[in-house]
């Protein structure tokens, strides 16, 4: 977490987000309107830092370490139910917008959008309304229900979590220090899971928690495009 440089009268904004860059970007775009109380870098932190910090909104990236955005959220609505949240992503995935809306009034604003389009999206949470990147077509919503299936049911938030971590190719001895379990109870979720699941192999496992928004595939470079005012990123 990092102090904020200045202070400006309005709503509170913590940052998430796992690239120092964008993040420093962010934040200097922000402060011009708005109070940026911190930054953290994985879904944990995000949560405590929260719960100590209360900021009126989280601007978070979905593909976080740890604990990915979109989980992060979910536990964080319930821990503070008027927190405002605004998804900034590389995924133009209707499946994830289509998730996060079940959250309620939510942004979810692409990371090579405009800076402008960023501003409205904050703008329109704060005013209690939802806010969805005109990128995605209209006709992507058709079948939502199903959509925001495909990334809640199935798996607990315990199992969910374990899939992440060890996608994210943690050693089951990692993942116990991160989750505080035992060494046997992790590596019972997740046999369980590959059984569950029909799964053989770890690329196996890999694959599964991508189909199910745990990890992303990160472009590199693009998701670390600052945002501009006024200037699109490539």
């Amino acid at each position: 977490m990092e102090n904020p440089r200045r202070d400006i009268s309005g709503p509170r904004i913590l940052l998430a987000d796992d690239h120092g860059i964008f993040t420093e970007s962010l934040r200097a775009l922000l402060q011009e309107s708005y109070t940026v109380i911190g930054s953290v870098a994985d879904g944990h932190a995000l949560i405590a830092d929260a719960a100590k910090l209360k900021p009126d909104l989280v601007i978070v990236d979905i593909g976080m370490p740890l604990l990915n955005g979109l989980d992060a959220a979910r536990r964080l609505t319930a821990l503070l139910p008027k927190v405002k949240i605004v998804f900034l992503t590389m995924q133009d995935d209707p499946n994830l917008a289509a998730a996060a809306l079940e959250l309620g009034n939510v942004g979810f604003v692409l990371k090579h959008s405009a800076a402008s389009e960023l501003l409205t999206a904050i703008e329109h949470v704060i005013g209690g309304k939802s806010y969805v990147t005109p990128k995605l077509r209209s006709e992507d919503w058709a079948m939502r229900a199903n959509r925001v299936q495909q990334f809640s049911k199935e798996l607990s938030p315990r199992q969910r979590d374990i899939v992440q971590l060890f996608a994210e190719g943690r050693s089951p001895k990692e993942i116990c220090g991160l989750l505080n379990l035992t060494y046997k109870t992790v590596m019972f979720h997740k046999y369980h899971i590959m059984e569950l699941f029909h799964l053989k192999s770890n690329a196996d496992l890999v694959i599964f928690a991508l189909q199910h928004g745990l990890i992303q595939l990160k472009p590199g470079a693009l998701e670390c495009e600052p945002l501009k005012a006024g200037v699109r990123g490539r």
